[in-house]
């Protein structure tokens, strides 16, 4: 086994005090803005902006560096139509057969049901988490912490589309088998989520109660040193 290499911290940069207070406290307030959207404009989001979030995505932390992700950009509309076709059975069948009542009573007041325009109208990103890759010889190499690794990367990236001023969406129609074929990824990777990302319909409307966060205090604790 090689002796791991290391190479000198670059790019770091240090705030004063008062600049970090002011740097978090605008990123939390702009991230809390966020909605979950479900209603779009047809209208192409710029590749350049899309490329730089992915890279933003690209750049999380996972288990052994192995980056076991791969995101599928989806604008072609004959197969954001083929996506649409298949996760809305899937959608139907869990709303009238396999959702037990409680499930259904907590979606309730998002007003959702298995009518999914969206997956037509917005810029699609399926997610796709590899479970092992392969070496140039055909050996494949176990991933670490996959689940973990690329929900790190997802929230990356969901971020990055906040800040580039578009909406998203996460959809997970189960089971999402179909992406793999409809997409053209191998067996080893298995479908994350959909993200549904572009702009906003001019007569969007969001749950009410979605933009209530709990508090800190509800979310947090702190263990400081005894006096």
């Amino acid at each position: 086994m090689d002796a791991p290499v290391f190479e000198p911290l670059a790019g770091y940069v240090e705030y004063s005090e008062d600049e970090m207070v002011a740097r978090a406290a605008g990123f939390a307030d702009d991230l809390r803005r966020r909605r979950t959207v479900r209603d779009y404009v047809a209208r192409d989001v710029p590749r350049e902006v899309l490329e730089h979030c992915l890279r933003a995505a690209g750049s999380a932390p996972s288990g052994a560096n192995m980056q076991p992700w791969h995101f599928a950009v989806i604008t072609d509309p004959a197969v954001k139509r083929r996506i649409r076709v298949a996760a809305e059975q899937e959608e139907r069948e869990f709303y009238r057969e396999r959702a037990p009542q409680e499930w259904l009573e907590a979606l309730a007041p998002l007003g959702t049901d298995e009518h999914k325009p969206f997956l037509e109208d917005a810029t699609l990103i399926a997610v796709f988490a590899q479970r092992f890759g392969e070496l140039p010889d055909g050996r494949r190499v176990k991933h670490y912490y996959v689940a973990e690794s690329v929900g790190i990367a997802t929230g990356f990236l969901i971020a990055a589309l906040h800040n580039a001023g578009l909406a998203t969406l996460t959809h997970t129609p189960s089971p999402m088998g179909f992406l793999n074929e409809i997409c053209r990824r191998p067996d080893n990777e298995k479908p994350y989520l959909l993200l549904v990302t572009g702009f906003p319909a001019p007569d969007c409307r969001v749950p009410e109660f979605g933009g209530q966060r709990r508090p800190l205090d509800g979310i947090a604790s702190w263990f400081d040193a005894s006096p």
